[in-house]
């Protein structure tokens, strides 16, 4: 199983987690510019991380009240065009058989993307 999700990763990072995470690096430095953004800029740089290499990891939503207020500054100010690029992503890779598990590694960076504030990334074992 391990070798299947490194192969995944690998084939992840050359076809879409290159450009997804210099994306979510290229967000959170800009994000670090200013002093009040830098919370959200170093969460940017944690899942950018999971963004060049997503296979073996889950993601858990959070629900808290204060994540709720980062998430809706985040969506405004920069996660809506990640998530958007992200579901583009995805519709395209699931378009042939051999794609559908990097498709939904795209789905899964959505929910990240829209809502990245009291989010958990669990690592497989």
């Amino acid at each position: 199983m391990d070798f299947f999700r490194f192969l995944g990763n690998i084939v992840w990072f050359i076809l879409c987690g290159f450009i997804s995470g210099l994306a979510w690096l290229a967000i959170g430095l800009i994000w670090c510019i200013t002093i009040i953004g830098i919370p959200v800029g170093i969460q940017c740089l944690k899942l950018s991380c999971v963004s060049f290499f997503p296979f073996g990891k889950n993601i858990l939503l959070g629900t808290k009240t204060s994540s709720l207020l980062l998430n809706i500054l985040w969506a405004v100010f920069g996660g809506l065009e990640l998530a958007i690029g992200y579901l583009a992503a995805g519709v395209v890779f699931c378009c042939t058989i051999i794609g559908i598990p990097l498709g939904l590694q795209c789905f899964k960076l959505v929910k990240l993307a829209f809502l990245p504030f009291g989010a958990r990334i669990e690592i497989k074992v």
